[in-house]
């Protein structure tokens, strides 16, 4: 099989349609959201990068305090979360009301959407994916995401300022 990740992940978010849509239910329906620190949601987030091998090719890439990968799904815009019911539970949004950012010279934002306070770097919301660990790439391209790059090019939006808010500021005071 060339893809079974991706037919995992096709039966995963079939599980979850079939379950009533998980983690899309509980924020439109105003419930309490828990934190998960290993999905890659937490009080505050820290944003850094690391080097690790994306298809076949090492890479600087951004990963969350816990080192797991960030990705960015292509068809959000920088003030809407496009990432709903069963495919948020295979792609968790990063969230944190401060995140800090640790060798990732991009802008770092926070938007406020359904998934809560959202962390976007450079306009785009980051997402973690379940299937990984630390290190660990094997979302790149699976359902429209991507891996997220210190290099990422900034998405210009005129909507996009009414709910986004800065980030903290760095801890080293040399803007990184």
């Amino acid at each position: 099989m060339r893809h079974p990740k991706l037919i995992i992940a096709g039966i995963g978010l079939a599980a979850v349609a079939a379950t009533g849509g998980g983690i899309a239910a509980a924020a439109t329906t105003g419930g309490t959201y828990t934190s998960n620190a290993t999905t890659g949601h937490s009080a505050t987030a820290t944003v850094r990068t690391a080097s690790v091998t994306v298809a076949g090719k090492t890479e600087t890439i951004l990963v969350n305090s816990g080192g797991l990968p960030l990705y960015f799904y292509r068809s959000d815009t920088a003030a809407t979360s496009l990432v709903t019911g069963g495919v948020a539970a295979l792609w968790p949004a990063l969230t944190s009301a401060a995140p800090t950012a640790s060798g990732a010279t991009g802008k770092l934002t926070v938007v406020n959407d359904t998934h809560g306070q959202q962390v976007a770097y450079n306009g785009h919301l980051l997402y973690t994916f379940t299937s990984d660990h630390a290190g660990q790439v094997t979302g790149q391209g699976v359902q429209n995401f991507f891996v997220a790059t210190p290099g990422l090019t900034s998405i210009a939006s005129s909507s996009a300022s009414a709910g986004m808010v800065p980030a903290a500021p760095s801890t080293h005071g040399y803007g990184y």
